[in-house]
């Protein structure tokens, strides 16, 4: 596929739905709203892709991925933020690097395991209790060195797990490349491309969007930046490839735990977390309604039955097609009500709809509607057909994009100290 052809009719798709949903879950945080807002990315991946077995097991491969990616959701990054509006070019460039690292650790790990669940075939299937194991062993071996015993520190004195991700994914890019997983890792290394200079470049912005004055969310806009080009850099290492081989038969078993979990048990746990009364008591109280704990009830209960609904629905729908008869028009709606049932939570929480000023949250339902003609218009056949090579020299210029990428983050840090505006919030690494 051309490379233009291949941006707008694949990548594109997914770096919006990516980065809308991860600024939607920018309302809810953690690895649970990390893990929805992966799921809408990786749906649009197979929506996308016109394989037959990819939409059979979509179940199962959405949600390894999913939790793979929201994993990351345990790295502690606020004081990281803080130094990319530091003064000093030390402090600044130092925390748009380090955010540059955590993004590529929700990367590798988020598009290792999508990449893992898209490979496995009859002949070489994954071992996945292997690389579950493997990972744990690793992230906690690495947290115990380089933490506990060296100390090395990346934002003291906040959670360092950064290191416990890093060991995991150290960990699963070597079953990779020992099992000779090559599309996987290759896969693992774009998206940690993607969403590293997602991250680093998206506080540069913030920074500057605080700068020109401009009455925003632009801690949002980093956060639609990790999403969007991250999205762009695992829907490129996977439809770069043109053709993938036939992946193993849908095990009605595994497709149904996952079909549970993608569709009640991952939503509960963020109604749970994200419309709780706390919640949504602060919300009444910041849009001063006269009995912010009847707001928070009343607004819990719309939101518990209109999840309840959506529920059934998609239950009834789509899981029928998902173990029989899959079509890519049924994976796209379901793609679409998904990312609905995201946004409206999100919405929920901020109040939009009771509040007259325009904030990020509209631009949500813009993102939406971009998505849906995307995925109206494309015809998914890209990656229909036999196995076909990649090519022998791709770590190469993996590496040339890594320098790149390391060159434009000095840049914005020279330049982010160029403009003179430091943000009250501003954080010091570095006396």
């Amino acid at each position: 596929m051309h490379t233009s052809s291949l941006f707008f009719k694949r990548m594109l798709p997914v770096g919006l739905a990516l980065g809308t949903a991860w600024a939607a879950r920018g309302q809810i945080g953690h690895e649970y709203g990390a893990t929805w807002a992966a799921a809408i990315g990786i749906l649009t991946v197979i929506a996308l892709s016109g394989r037959k077995d990819w939409y059979d097991r979509l179940p199962v491969i959405v949600v390894l991925g999913a939790i793979a990616w929201g994993a990351g959701g345990m790295i502690s990054y606020g004081k990281i933020v803080g130094y990319g509006h530091a003064a000093d070019y030390l402090n600044v460039s130092y925390g748009l690097l380090m955010l540059v690292i955590i993004g590529a650790l929700y990367g590798f790990l988020g598009g290792g395991i999508t990449a893992l669940a898209l490979s496995t075939t009859p002949e070489h299937k994954v071992d996945w209790a292997a690389v579950f194991t493997q990972m744990f062993a690793g992230g906690y071996l690495f947290w115990g060195v380089f933490i506990f015993q060296l100390e090395w520190f990346m934002t003291p004195p906040r959670s360092e797990l950064w290191a416990a991700c890093m060991g995991a994914a150290l960990a699963l890019g070597w079953y990779m490349h020992r099992n000779g997983y090559s599309y996987a890792l290759r896969i693992a290394f774009f998206s940690a491309l993607g969403a590293g200079f997602g991250f680093g470049f998206g506080n540069f912005l913030q920074r500057m969007g605080h700068t020109s004055g401009i009455k925003f969310n632009w801690w949002n806009v980093m956060e639609y930046s990790i999403g969007f080009f991250g999205g762009l850099g695992m829907a490129y290492g996977i439809f770069s490839v043109n053709k993938w081989p036939k992946t193993v038969a849908p095990g009605k078993t595994s497709n149904t735990i996952a079909w549970i979990f993608l569709i009640i048990l991952l939503p509960v746990i963020n109604l749970m977390e994200g419309v709780n009364t706390k919640t949504m008591m602060s919300t009444g109280e910041g849009i001063h309604t006269a009995d912010p704990a009847a707001f928070a009830f009343n607004w819990q209960v719309i939101m518990w039955v209109m999840s309840a609904l959506f529920m059934l629905a998609l239950t009834y729908y789509y899981k029928p097609a998902l173990q029989e008869a899959s079509t890519q028009k049924k994976v796209v709606w379901l793609t679409l009500f998904y990312m609905i049932w995201y946004i409206i939570i999100s919405n929920v929480i901020s109040a939009i709809w009771l509040t007259p000023k325009f904030s990020s949250q509209h631009l949500y339902w813009v993102n939406l509607v971009v998505l849906w003609l995307l995925l109206r218009k494309n015809t998914p056949d890209a990656l229909a057909g036999e196995e076909s090579s990649i090519p022998a020299h791709w770590p190469y210029v993996v590496l040339k994009w890594w320098a790149a990428v390391l060159l434009c983050i000095l840049l914005l840090s020279y330049i982010a100290i160029s403009i003179g505006h430091v943000h009250p919030n501003a954080q010091i690494r570095f006396e």
